[in-house]
């Protein structure tokens, strides 16, 4: 009996769709078969270039093939919730790129739309599928590090390109939206609860948008979190999970490699526990289509988008005000 597939299409050109192709073709119930921009021949380019069946030259043509049945959206922060909706709307289901959407409101609205028409949307946060951190998790919900105290977490790159979309304060660009959403994300799914206060700062760019932002974040039992992100420093994906009895130290906790390994320090004894590695963007592509297929919950919930672009528009509030904020 042949297996059920999903045929799924690229909406959108970003770089990030590199890493999608690969595990989209690995995995044996996907089937990449088309690619959409806003420039018909930018989507030919695109398809010749990656092998992919078709192309349209727009967004509204390829939500109208009744031959795609999920879209992965990679446009612009500011884009996700518009182009997710009416791909919904479409009748299509959505793996759309972190962050989700850059307000509570827009979020609120992807979910109703989902409900509405029975469709998935999910958020693209690979890391959260990944063995590597679901091992973190059980290591930190056993006890092996005592009661949780701390957790830091950086995420930071030199972005040389310029200009770029996402130093464009019109597409919600900004160094806490691209790659802060990480750590804010991690401390959130380690903790197992929300903030109850934030506290951030911020260095602008010349476009206005945050280039560096720095922020804490305050949890139930008194467990803090700092994180940094930043467009400007060297590149740093760590996290460092600090407990009363030891520490887990995570060197590329967003991005783990097969080569890395989660290190866990008690006094003097130090322990590292190999973890295998599936290639990385392959679990988000599976775990969608369980849900679609099989019925299964997603793993990451329209609820716990929300309550992340809620943490961190609080921070972005913070760092406008001098004041810290109280999540409601």
């Amino acid at each position: 009996m042949n297996q059920p597939f999903l045929r799924w299409a690229l909406m959108g050109t970003a770089r990030i769709n590199h890493a999608l192709i690969p595990p989209l073709r690995a995995c044996k119930r996907a089937r990449l078969v088309a690619v959409a921009s806003r420039d018909l021949h930018k989507a030919e380019q695109y398809a010749n270039q990656w092998g992919i069946p078709r192309f349209f030259g727009s967004y509204e043509a390829a939500l109208a093939d009744p031959d795609i049945d999920v879209f992965y959206v990679s446009l612009p922060n500011s884009l996700h919730a518009e182009w997710s909706i009416k791909a919904v709307q479409a009748g299509k289901h959505v793996l759309c790129e972190k962050p989700l959407a850059t307000s509570v409101e827009e979020v609120d609205a992807m979910i109703q739309a989902a409900h509405e028409t029975g469709k998935i949307i999910t958020e693209a946060f690979m890391y959260r599928h990944h063995p590597y951190t679901l091992k973190v998790k059980e290591l930190v919900d056993s006890g092996a590090i005592g009661k949780l105290r701390l957790i830091r977490g950086s995420f930071s790159f030199n972005l040389q390109r310029q200009p770029d979309v996402r130093l464009d304060p019109g597409l919600k660009g900004g160094s806490i939206w691209d790659v802060g959403c990480y750590p804010i994300n991690y401390a959130r799914y380690i903790t197992g609860s929300e903030p109850i206060e934030v506290f951030g700062w911020q260095v602008c760019s010349s476009t206005g948008v945050d280039e560096t932002f720095v922020g804490n974040l305050r949890f139930p039992g008194n467990v803090m979190a700092q994180f940094d992100s930043s467009f400007t420093a060297s590149f740093r994906m760590q996290v460092e999970i600090v407990g009363s009895e030891g520490t887990i130290v995570l060197p590329r906790a967003y991005k783990p490699n097969r080569y890395d390994r989660i290190l866990v320090q008690r006094g003097n004894i130090h322990e590292r526990f190999p973890v295998r590695t599936p290639e990385l963007y392959l679990g988000e592509i599976e775990d969608l289509t369980d849900a679609i297929l099989l019925g299964k919950v997603p793993r990451l919930s329209l609820q716990d988008s929300r309550a992340n672009v809620a943490v961190i528009t609080a921070l972005l509030e913070s760092s406008q005000t001098s004041a810290p904020v109280v999540m409601a």
